[in-house]
Protein backbone atom coordinates (compact mmCIF):
# COMPACT_ATOMS: atom_id res chain seq x y z
CA UNK A 1 0.00 0.00 0.00
CA UNK A 2 1.15 3.21 -0.96
CA UNK A 3 1.64 6.21 0.68
CA UNK A 4 -1.34 8.16 -0.85
CA UNK A 5 -3.51 5.49 0.34
CA UNK A 6 -2.52 5.30 3.93
CA UNK A 7 -2.99 8.87 3.73
CA UNK A 8 -6.39 8.86 2.40
CA UNK A 9 -7.05 5.36 5.18
CA UNK A 10 -5.54 8.26 8.03
CA UNK A 11 -8.61 10.52 7.10
CA UNK A 12 -11.40 8.09 6.75
CA UNK A 13 -10.32 6.71 10.31
CA UNK A 14 -10.20 10.27 11.60
CA UNK A 15 -13.28 10.71 10.09
CA UNK A 16 -15.19 7.94 11.48
CA UNK A 17 -13.57 8.63 14.80
CA UNK A 18 -14.96 12.32 15.38
CA UNK A 19 -18.61 10.97 13.55
CA UNK A 20 -18.61 8.66 16.99
CA UNK A 21 -17.62 11.14 19.14
CA UNK A 22 -20.25 13.32 18.29
CA UNK A 23 -22.85 11.07 18.10
CA UNK A 24 -21.26 10.25 21.94
CA UNK A 25 -21.94 13.71 22.84
CA UNK A 26 -24.87 14.05 21.59
CA UNK A 27 -26.41 10.55 23.69
CA UNK A 28 -24.55 11.68 26.81
CA UNK A 29 -26.34 14.97 26.53
CA UNK A 30 -30.17 13.39 25.81
CA UNK A 31 -29.02 10.60 29.24
CA UNK A 32 -28.13 13.09 31.02
CA UNK A 33 -31.43 15.09 30.77
CA UNK A 34 -33.14 12.21 31.30
CA UNK A 35 -31.02 11.24 34.34
CA UNK A 36 -31.95 14.38 35.72
CA UNK A 37 -34.91 14.56 35.37
CA UNK A 38 -34.95 10.91 37.11
CA UNK A 39 -33.24 12.88 40.39
CA UNK A 40 -35.60 15.83 39.92
CA UNK A 41 -39.31 14.42 39.97
CA UNK A 42 -40.76 12.12 41.95
CA UNK A 43 -44.03 11.62 40.58
CA UNK A 44 -42.08 10.16 37.03
CA UNK A 45 -45.43 11.42 35.01
CA UNK A 46 -45.40 15.04 35.44
CA UNK A 47 -42.17 16.49 34.99
CA UNK A 48 -41.24 19.76 33.95
CA UNK A 49 -38.45 18.10 30.50
CA UNK A 50 -38.21 20.43 27.50
CA UNK A 51 -37.28 18.17 24.96
CA UNK A 52 -37.12 21.66 22.67
CA UNK A 53 -34.71 22.54 24.79
CA UNK A 54 -32.80 19.86 25.15
CA UNK A 55 -32.53 19.49 21.19
CA UNK A 56 -31.41 22.97 21.02
CA UNK A 57 -28.78 21.89 23.56
CA UNK A 58 -27.56 19.50 21.60
CA UNK A 59 -27.41 21.16 18.10
CA UNK A 60 -25.75 24.18 19.78
CA UNK A 61 -23.03 21.74 20.99
CA UNK A 62 -22.61 20.20 18.10
CA UNK A 63 -21.63 23.39 16.64
CA UNK A 64 -19.72 24.51 19.41
CA UNK A 65 -17.74 21.47 20.52
CA UNK A 66 -15.21 22.11 17.33
CA UNK A 67 -14.89 25.74 17.59
CA UNK A 68 -13.21 24.67 21.31
CA UNK A 69 -11.18 22.35 19.71
CA UNK A 70 -12.96 19.16 21.43
CA UNK A 71 -12.76 16.97 18.61
CA UNK A 72 -9.18 17.89 17.77
CA UNK A 73 -6.50 14.84 17.80
CA UNK A 74 -5.33 14.39 21.47
CA UNK A 75 -2.48 12.97 20.58
CA UNK A 76 0.56 15.25 22.24
CA UNK A 77 -2.31 17.52 25.07
CA UNK A 78 -2.79 18.03 27.77
CA UNK A 79 -5.85 15.93 29.11
CA UNK A 80 -6.80 18.09 32.16
CA UNK A 81 -6.72 21.21 29.36
CA UNK A 82 -8.94 19.31 27.63
CA UNK A 83 -11.20 18.41 30.43
CA UNK A 84 -11.57 22.32 30.88
CA UNK A 85 -11.94 23.04 27.43
CA UNK A 86 -15.43 20.33 27.00
CA UNK A 87 -16.20 22.27 30.39
CA UNK A 88 -16.00 25.48 29.50
CA UNK A 89 -17.79 24.39 26.11
CA UNK A 90 -20.85 22.25 27.29
CA UNK A 91 -21.42 25.86 29.93
CA UNK A 92 -21.68 28.23 27.12
CA UNK A 93 -23.66 25.89 25.02
CA UNK A 94 -26.17 25.38 28.03
CA UNK A 95 -25.97 29.67 28.80
CA UNK A 96 -26.99 29.89 24.74
CA UNK A 97 -29.77 27.45 25.37
CA UNK A 98 -31.32 29.48 27.77
CA UNK A 99 -30.92 33.01 26.07
CA UNK A 100 -32.66 30.70 23.22
CA UNK A 101 -35.24 29.28 25.03
CA UNK A 102 -35.17 32.94 26.86
CA UNK A 103 -36.42 34.69 23.56
CA UNK A 104 -38.87 32.07 22.89
CA UNK A 105 -40.96 32.70 25.78
CA UNK A 106 -40.33 29.05 27.09
CA UNK A 107 -38.10 29.98 30.26
CA UNK A 108 -41.78 29.41 32.45
CA UNK A 109 -41.63 25.28 31.42
CA UNK A 110 -38.55 24.41 33.06
CA UNK A 111 -37.50 23.62 36.42
CA UNK A 112 -34.26 24.99 37.62
CA UNK A 113 -33.42 22.49 39.64
CA UNK A 114 -33.36 19.96 36.92
CA UNK A 115 -31.22 21.99 34.96
CA UNK A 116 -28.56 22.49 37.06
CA UNK A 117 -28.75 18.63 37.61
CA UNK A 118 -28.90 18.56 33.88
CA UNK A 119 -25.90 20.18 33.42
CA UNK A 120 -23.93 19.28 36.27
CA UNK A 121 -24.35 15.53 35.37
CA UNK A 122 -24.16 15.53 32.17
CA UNK A 123 -20.70 17.94 32.15
CA UNK A 124 -19.21 15.02 34.32
CA UNK A 125 -20.14 12.76 31.91
CA UNK A 126 -18.23 14.34 28.83
CA UNK A 127 -15.27 14.64 31.04
CA UNK A 128 -15.70 11.42 32.40
CA UNK A 129 -16.15 9.88 28.69
CA UNK A 130 -12.74 11.35 27.51
CA UNK A 131 -11.18 10.27 30.66
CA UNK A 132 -11.88 6.47 30.51
CA UNK A 133 -10.96 6.96 26.52
CA UNK A 134 -7.50 9.17 27.28
CA UNK A 135 -6.91 5.74 29.49
CA UNK A 136 -7.98 2.87 27.28
CA UNK A 137 -5.90 4.75 24.10
CA UNK A 138 -3.19 5.25 26.37
CA UNK A 139 -2.77 1.54 27.70
CA UNK A 140 -3.03 0.50 23.75
CA UNK A 141 -0.41 2.82 23.18
CA UNK A 142 1.94 1.59 25.82
CA UNK A 143 1.47 -1.56 23.84
CA UNK A 144 2.85 -0.73 20.78
CA UNK A 145 -0.31 -0.07 19.12
CA UNK A 146 -2.20 2.94 17.48
CA UNK A 147 1.57 5.16 17.23
CA UNK A 148 2.32 7.67 14.92
CA UNK A 149 5.60 7.17 13.57
CA UNK A 150 7.61 10.21 13.28
CA UNK A 151 11.15 10.65 11.39
CA UNK A 152 13.02 13.63 13.46
CA UNK A 153 15.77 16.26 11.34
CA UNK A 154 17.82 18.28 13.60
CA UNK A 155 20.78 19.00 15.29
CA UNK A 156 22.58 19.51 19.12
CA UNK A 157 20.83 19.55 22.34
CA UNK A 158 17.75 20.76 20.99
CA UNK A 159 17.01 17.85 18.96
CA UNK A 160 18.28 15.28 21.40
CA UNK A 161 15.85 16.73 23.69
CA UNK A 162 12.78 16.64 21.62
CA UNK A 163 13.85 13.20 20.77
CA UNK A 164 13.65 12.68 24.77
CA UNK A 165 10.31 13.82 24.78
CA UNK A 166 9.04 11.42 22.80
CA UNK A 167 10.82 8.68 24.29
CA UNK A 168 9.80 9.35 27.64
CA UNK A 169 6.00 9.96 26.63
CA UNK A 170 4.48 6.88 25.19
CA UNK A 171 1.33 7.55 26.03
CA UNK A 172 1.39 10.18 23.30
CA UNK A 173 1.46 7.88 20.66
CA UNK A 174 4.26 9.49 19.11
CA UNK A 175 7.47 7.09 17.87
CA UNK A 176 10.86 7.76 16.46
CA UNK A 177 11.32 5.59 13.63
CA UNK A 178 13.87 7.67 11.85
CA UNK A 179 16.24 10.60 12.72
CA UNK A 180 18.56 12.72 10.13
CA UNK A 181 21.61 14.72 11.62
CA UNK A 182 22.12 17.97 9.75
CA UNK A 183 25.22 18.73 10.78
CA UNK A 184 26.86 15.15 11.37
CA UNK A 185 29.39 16.42 13.73
CA UNK A 186 26.67 16.67 16.71
CA UNK A 187 26.10 13.79 18.66
CA UNK A 188 22.82 11.97 18.03
CA UNK A 189 23.73 8.43 18.88
CA UNK A 190 21.81 7.80 21.23
CA UNK A 191 18.40 7.55 19.37
CA UNK A 192 17.08 4.82 19.56
CA UNK A 193 16.26 4.47 15.56
CA UNK A 194 18.27 4.43 12.11
CA UNK A 195 19.91 7.76 11.63
CA UNK A 196 20.96 9.14 8.50
CA UNK A 197 23.42 11.73 7.31
CA UNK A 198 22.44 11.75 3.53
CA UNK A 199 19.32 13.61 2.94
CA UNK A 200 18.27 11.33 -0.02
CA UNK A 201 18.70 8.43 1.97
CA UNK A 202 16.16 9.80 4.36
CA UNK A 203 13.69 10.84 2.24
CA UNK A 204 13.62 6.94 0.84
CA UNK A 205 13.26 5.42 4.15
CA UNK A 206 10.08 8.19 4.80
CA UNK A 207 8.76 7.08 1.87
CA UNK A 208 9.02 3.50 1.69
CA UNK A 209 8.01 2.54 5.79
CA UNK A 210 5.09 5.20 4.91
CA UNK A 211 5.72 7.70 7.97
CA UNK A 212 3.27 10.34 8.85
CA UNK A 213 5.27 13.33 10.83
CA UNK A 214 8.54 15.12 9.52
CA UNK A 215 9.14 17.12 12.50
CA UNK A 216 12.15 19.65 11.84
CA UNK A 217 13.66 20.50 15.64
CA UNK A 218 16.04 23.52 13.93
CA UNK A 219 17.64 26.81 14.95
CA UNK A 220 15.89 29.55 13.30
CA UNK A 221 19.11 30.16 11.67
CA UNK A 222 18.84 27.35 10.02
CA UNK A 223 16.77 28.39 7.06
CA UNK A 224 18.50 26.41 4.44
CA UNK A 225 18.01 22.97 5.73
CA UNK A 226 14.34 23.52 6.49
CA UNK A 227 13.73 24.79 2.97
CA UNK A 228 15.71 21.82 1.61
CA UNK A 229 13.23 19.91 3.91
CA UNK A 230 10.21 21.41 2.77
CA UNK A 231 10.67 21.08 -0.80
CA UNK A 232 12.19 17.59 -0.66
CA UNK A 233 8.69 16.62 0.78
CA UNK A 234 6.38 19.04 -1.06
CA UNK A 235 4.60 16.19 -3.13
CA UNK A 236 3.53 13.67 -0.36
CA UNK A 237 1.40 13.63 2.43
CA UNK A 238 3.48 13.62 5.04
CA UNK A 239 2.61 16.24 8.16
CA UNK A 240 6.02 18.61 8.37
CA UNK A 241 6.50 20.87 11.71
CA UNK A 242 8.71 22.58 12.48
CA UNK A 243 10.09 22.90 16.49
CA UNK A 244 12.45 26.02 16.57
CA UNK A 245 15.14 25.71 18.72
CA UNK A 246 14.63 28.98 20.59
CA UNK A 247 16.11 28.67 23.89
CA UNK A 248 18.82 31.40 23.62
CA UNK A 249 16.44 33.93 22.48
CA UNK A 250 13.15 33.37 24.31
CA UNK A 251 13.52 34.53 28.22
CA UNK A 252 10.07 32.04 28.91
CA UNK A 253 8.73 28.85 27.08
CA UNK A 254 8.04 30.26 23.56
CA UNK A 255 4.70 29.68 22.18
CA UNK A 256 3.16 30.59 18.59
CA UNK A 257 0.44 33.04 18.18
CA UNK A 258 -2.20 34.42 15.46
CA UNK A 259 -1.25 38.39 15.30
CA UNK A 260 -3.19 40.47 12.38
CA UNK A 261 -3.25 37.08 10.57
CA UNK A 262 0.55 36.44 11.12
CA UNK A 263 1.78 33.86 13.05
CA UNK A 264 4.42 35.09 15.43
CA UNK A 265 6.52 33.43 18.20
CA UNK A 266 6.42 35.22 21.16
CA UNK A 267 10.16 35.56 22.78
CA UNK A 268 10.44 38.49 25.59
CA UNK A 269 6.25 38.64 26.50
CA UNK A 270 3.85 37.83 29.34
CA UNK A 271 4.32 33.88 30.15
CA UNK A 272 0.80 33.57 30.76
CA UNK A 273 -2.20 33.35 28.44
CA UNK A 274 -5.21 35.61 28.12
CA UNK A 275 -6.81 32.47 28.83
CA UNK A 276 -4.90 31.40 31.77
CA UNK A 277 -5.00 35.04 33.05
CA UNK A 278 -8.85 34.42 33.05
CA UNK A 279 -8.61 32.03 35.45
CA UNK A 280 -6.05 33.27 37.38
CA UNK A 281 -8.18 36.46 37.76
CA UNK A 282 -11.36 34.60 38.44
CA UNK A 283 -9.53 32.47 41.46
CA UNK A 284 -8.06 35.72 42.55
CA UNK A 285 -11.48 38.20 42.91
CA UNK A 286 -13.35 34.98 44.07
CA UNK A 287 -10.52 34.12 46.88
CA UNK A 288 -9.85 37.70 47.91
CA UNK A 289 -13.82 37.86 48.75
CA UNK A 290 -13.77 34.41 50.39
CA UNK A 291 -10.33 35.29 52.76
CA UNK A 292 -11.96 39.28 53.37
CA UNK A 293 -15.05 37.38 54.69
CA UNK A 294 -13.77 34.77 56.58
CA UNK A 295 -10.79 36.63 58.24
CA UNK A 296 -13.51 39.51 59.32
CA UNK A 297 -12.90 39.27 62.84
CA UNK A 298 -9.32 38.59 62.81
CA UNK A 299 -8.70 41.60 60.64
CA UNK A 300 -10.91 43.73 62.84
CA UNK A 301 -8.54 42.46 66.20
CA UNK A 302 -5.60 43.30 64.57
CA UNK A 303 -6.80 46.94 63.42
CA UNK A 304 -7.95 47.21 67.19
CA UNK A 305 -4.23 45.98 68.29
CA UNK A 306 -2.53 48.37 65.68
CA UNK A 307 -3.85 51.37 66.77
CA UNK A 308 -3.58 51.20 70.85
CA UNK A 309 0.09 49.97 70.04
CA UNK A 310 0.99 53.78 68.77
CA UNK A 311 -0.01 56.63 67.63
CA UNK A 312 -0.71 56.75 64.10
CA UNK A 313 -3.01 55.29 61.12
CA UNK A 314 -3.89 51.68 60.78
CA UNK A 315 -2.73 50.89 58.10
CA UNK A 316 0.50 51.54 55.89
CA UNK A 317 -0.01 52.75 52.79
CA UNK A 318 2.91 52.61 50.14
CA UNK A 319 3.49 52.57 46.25
CA UNK A 320 4.54 49.59 44.26
CA UNK A 321 4.61 48.76 40.84
CA UNK A 322 2.20 46.03 39.58
CA UNK A 323 1.59 44.25 36.15
CA UNK A 324 3.56 46.10 32.94
CA UNK A 325 5.11 48.57 35.56
CA UNK A 326 1.55 50.15 36.79
CA UNK A 327 1.87 51.75 39.81
CA UNK A 328 -0.72 51.17 42.76
CA UNK A 329 -1.00 51.94 45.78
CA UNK A 330 -0.37 48.33 48.49
CA UNK A 331 -2.39 48.49 51.98
CA UNK A 332 -0.20 46.60 54.64
CA UNK A 333 -1.12 46.73 59.15
CA UNK A 334 1.34 49.27 60.17
CA UNK A 335 3.80 47.91 62.44
CA UNK A 336 6.01 50.63 63.02
CA UNK A 337 6.17 53.79 64.72
CA UNK A 338 6.00 56.84 63.06
CA UNK A 339 9.18 58.16 61.55
CA UNK A 340 10.95 60.83 58.99
CA UNK A 341 12.46 59.04 56.10
CA UNK A 342 15.19 60.66 53.65
CA UNK A 343 13.04 61.35 50.50
CA UNK A 344 13.44 58.99 47.81
CA UNK A 345 15.42 56.21 50.26
CA UNK A 346 13.44 53.22 51.56
CA UNK A 347 14.93 51.63 54.62
CA UNK A 348 14.12 47.76 55.23
CA UNK A 349 13.21 46.29 58.25
CA UNK A 350 16.47 44.70 60.22
CA UNK A 351 16.47 42.27 62.69
CA UNK A 352 15.81 44.18 66.47
CA UNK A 353 14.69 47.22 64.43
CA UNK A 354 13.64 49.71 67.00
CA UNK A 355 10.96 51.52 64.66
CA UNK A 356 8.62 48.56 65.12
CA UNK A 357 6.44 48.16 67.31
CA UNK A 358 5.74 44.90 70.06
CA UNK A 359 2.49 44.43 68.45
CA UNK A 360 4.16 45.16 64.96
CA UNK A 361 6.70 42.63 65.26
CA UNK A 362 4.38 39.94 66.23
CA UNK A 363 2.37 40.40 62.88
CA UNK A 364 5.62 40.78 60.51
CA UNK A 365 6.86 37.51 62.06
CA UNK A 366 3.38 35.74 61.49
CA UNK A 367 2.49 37.90 58.22
CA UNK A 368 -0.86 38.71 59.32
CA UNK A 369 0.51 42.70 58.21
CA UNK A 370 -0.02 41.46 54.77
CA UNK A 371 -3.96 40.25 55.48
CA UNK A 372 -5.33 43.82 54.17
CA UNK A 373 -3.44 43.06 50.69
CA UNK A 374 -6.65 40.87 49.89
CA UNK A 375 -8.30 44.45 49.04
CA UNK A 376 -5.78 45.09 46.67
CA UNK A 377 -6.60 41.82 44.50
CA UNK A 378 -10.00 42.78 45.10
CA UNK A 379 -9.46 46.02 43.35
CA UNK A 380 -7.14 43.76 40.86
CA UNK A 381 -4.47 45.21 41.69
CA UNK A 382 -2.49 41.89 43.02
CA UNK A 383 -3.15 38.33 42.49
CA UNK A 384 -3.18 36.02 45.42
CA UNK A 385 0.15 33.89 43.55
CA UNK A 386 2.74 36.02 42.39
CA UNK A 387 6.08 37.59 42.67
CA UNK A 388 6.29 40.21 45.81
CA UNK A 389 6.45 43.39 44.63
CA UNK A 390 8.93 45.98 46.40
CA UNK A 391 9.43 49.23 46.86
CA UNK A 392 9.99 51.49 43.78
CA UNK A 393 13.23 53.00 45.11
CA UNK A 394 14.04 49.16 45.16
CA UNK A 395 12.77 48.56 41.91
CA UNK A 396 15.02 51.07 40.57
CA UNK A 397 18.37 49.72 42.01
CA UNK A 398 17.73 46.12 41.37
CA UNK A 399 16.43 46.20 38.21
CA UNK A 400 19.78 47.59 36.98
CA UNK A 401 22.62 44.90 38.73
CA UNK A 402 20.14 41.81 39.39
CA UNK A 403 19.21 39.50 36.03
CA UNK A 404 15.64 39.28 34.92
CA UNK A 405 14.32 41.53 38.09
CA UNK A 406 12.04 43.47 35.50
CA UNK A 407 10.44 40.56 34.28
CA UNK A 408 9.06 39.73 37.43
CA UNK A 409 6.24 42.60 36.37
CA UNK A 410 5.17 40.24 33.23
CA UNK A 411 2.38 39.32 36.01
CA UNK A 412 0.23 40.96 38.80
CA UNK A 413 2.62 40.79 42.18
CA UNK A 414 1.46 38.30 44.66
CA UNK A 415 0.43 38.48 48.45
CA UNK A 416 2.69 35.26 48.38
CA UNK A 417 4.61 33.53 46.00
CA UNK A 418 6.88 30.73 44.93
CA UNK A 419 10.41 32.61 46.18
CA UNK A 420 8.03 32.98 49.47
CA UNK A 421 7.60 29.72 50.43
CA UNK A 422 11.21 28.28 49.62
CA UNK A 423 12.29 30.34 52.45
CA UNK A 424 13.65 33.52 50.15
CA UNK A 425 11.67 36.37 52.45
CA UNK A 426 12.48 39.13 54.94
CA UNK A 427 15.49 41.63 54.70
CA UNK A 428 17.60 41.94 51.01
CA UNK A 429 20.50 43.09 52.57
CA UNK A 430 23.16 41.37 50.26
CA UNK A 431 22.53 40.78 46.55
CA UNK A 432 22.99 37.63 46.22
CA UNK A 433 19.87 37.44 48.20
CA UNK A 434 17.47 39.28 45.96
CA UNK A 435 19.15 37.01 43.03
CA UNK A 436 17.65 33.85 44.52
CA UNK A 437 14.76 35.76 45.24
CA UNK A 438 14.38 36.62 41.39
CA UNK A 439 15.05 33.52 40.08
CA UNK A 440 12.45 31.56 41.87
CA UNK A 441 10.32 33.86 40.71
CA UNK A 442 11.78 33.12 37.09
CA UNK A 443 10.86 29.68 37.76
CA UNK A 444 7.21 30.18 38.68
CA UNK A 445 6.68 32.43 36.04
CA UNK A 446 8.28 29.71 33.05
CA UNK A 447 6.07 26.93 35.18
CA UNK A 448 3.19 28.22 35.66
CA UNK A 449 0.04 26.29 36.28
CA UNK A 450 -3.36 26.49 38.10
CA UNK A 451 -1.96 23.69 40.10
CA UNK A 452 1.11 25.44 40.97
CA UNK A 453 -0.94 28.47 42.05
CA UNK A 454 -2.62 25.97 44.56
CA UNK A 455 0.46 24.12 45.88
CA UNK A 456 1.81 27.24 46.68
CA UNK A 457 -1.43 28.48 48.68
CA UNK A 458 -1.35 25.32 50.37
CA UNK A 459 1.94 25.47 51.50
CA UNK A 460 1.39 29.47 52.65
CA UNK A 461 -1.73 28.03 54.89
CA UNK A 462 0.00 25.32 56.08
CA UNK A 463 3.89 26.53 56.85
CA UNK A 464 4.74 29.70 55.44
CA UNK A 465 3.06 32.02 57.83
CA UNK A 466 6.15 32.31 60.30
CA UNK A 467 9.47 32.34 59.00
CA UNK A 468 13.08 33.36 60.93
CA UNK A 469 13.47 36.02 57.84
CA UNK A 470 10.55 37.72 58.47
CA UNK A 471 11.00 40.51 61.17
Amino acid sequence: MNATLLAHERQGHAGFQGLLARVLDISLIVGGAITASQIRFEDLTERHVDTAFIAFAAALALALFPVFGVYQSWRGRSVLRLAGQICLAWLIAQGCGLVLMFSLHRTDFISRLWFVYWTATTGAALILSRLMTYAFLRRVRNAGMNLRRVAVVGRGLHCQQVVGNIQTSPASGFRVSAAFDAHPNTDLAHVEAPLFDDLSDFANFVRTEGLQEIWLALPLSDESMILRCIDEFRDDLVNIRFLPDVSSLALFDSSVIDLIGVPAINLVASPLSPHALLKKEIFDRAFALAALFCLAPLMSAVAIAVKLSSPGPILFVQRRKGADGRVFKIYKFRTMRLHTSEPGIVRQASRNDARITRVGAFLRRTSLDELPQFLNVLRGDMSVVGPRPHAIEHDELYRTVVDGYIHRYRIKPGITGWAQVNGFRGETDRIEKMQKRVEHDLYYLRNWSFGLDMRIVLATITHGFTHHNAY
